[in-house]
């Protein structure tokens, strides 16, 4: 399922594609959409399982399935080059895709970004560890265990006090999300695929999709996050991440689009307006820079890595 395409008559620079992380969906872009979509043709998609997407049980829901789909929809329904936008789990597979979709993805953009290097793909070590997490692995993979933390998971209350984890500044956190994530966990087949989650491979390791990436990356922090220790992951994306990556990082928790979407939008046009003409654009119908550089916000930082 995706959201209709919004943006100016004739494309402005590359085209922008929204996708969101786990539990969420289009809605999540809400305060980004129609600030994007002034100056660019912006889509956003909700990924196989989530939203208002199909949930089809024999699907092998993992990093392949939504790099496959976020590729099939850039060349199939937009069909020009586009930036790719993600948090979470949605930043893993936006860098996924846009490795894979080599020229005809513009850029990457990654918000708090899920996903494992190869040295935290290392098997446990030591007795106590393996003994920790074959018992653990055991316990989730009871289907009756599973379904009681996905019927808690999905209460109004337990959202809401999962958000309040997660966001620094708690205003954006209102009834208006909390049924956007609630809702399609009452779809048919929502239960099937959230217990796909307990089985999902980890994925291609972070660091070996930065080394097939060929476009501009964007690495923008909610430094707060304390659900991928971003202040700690932040100097390994660092090390990996390719020369000219450009870092912006904002006092927010994981999800800082929804959370700052003011700053996240003036981040991400600035940065937007700096890259290249997509080919086949004229300079003219390319988005200009911002007229002035971007003062960093009390309490923010931009640094190059």
């Amino acid at each position: 399922m995706t959201a209709a395409p919004e943006g100016p008559e004739g494309p402005a620079g590359p085209a922008v594609l929204l996708v969101h992380g786990f539990g969420a969906s289009t809605d999540h872009w809400r305060h980004n959409i129609p600030v994007l979509a002034q100056r660019h043709e912006v889509h956003a998609i909700d990924l196989l399982g989530f939203g208002r997407s199909a949930k089809p049980a024999e699907l092998a829901y993992g990093g392949a399935l939504w790099r496959d789909q976020l590729a099939a929809y850039v060349t199939e329904r937009i069909g020009r080059p586009t930036v790719l936008v993600g948090n979470s789990l949605g930043g893993f597979s936006a860098l996924a895709a846009g490795a894979a979709l080599g020229s005809q993805a513009a850029g990457v953009v990654l918000l708090n970004a899920a996903g494992p290097f190869s040295d935290e793909q290392a098997p446990p070590k030591g007795w106590a560890a393996i003994a920790r997490q074959t018992i653990g692995g055991a316990l989730l993979k009871s289907p009756v265990l599973q379904r009681l933390i996905f019927e808690n998971l999905r209460r109004p209350a337990t959202i809401r006090r999962t958000l309040n984890q997660v966001y620094v500044d708690k205003t954006n956190v209102d009834d208006a999300l909390v049924e956007a994530i609630r809702r399609p966990s009452l779809d048919p087949g929502a239960f099937g695929v959230f217990r796909t989650v307990f089985d999902i491979p980890r994925g291609q390791p972070l660091d070996e999709l930065f080394a097939q990436l060929a476009c501009p990356l964007l690495l923008l922090w909610g430094i707060r996050d304390p659900w991928i220790n971003a202040a700690g992951r932040r100097g390994a994306f660092q090390r990996h991440a390719p020369a000219a990556t450009t870092e912006v990082v904002l006092e927010a928790g994981h999800c800082p689009h929804d959370e700052v979407p003011d700053q996240v939008n003036s981040a991400l046009l600035e940065w937007l307006g700096g890259l290249s003409p997509a080919p086949g654009l004229s300079p003219e119908g390319a988005v200009a820079p911002l007229a002035d550089a971007r003062e960093p916000a009390a309490g923010e930082g931009r640094t190059a890595a």
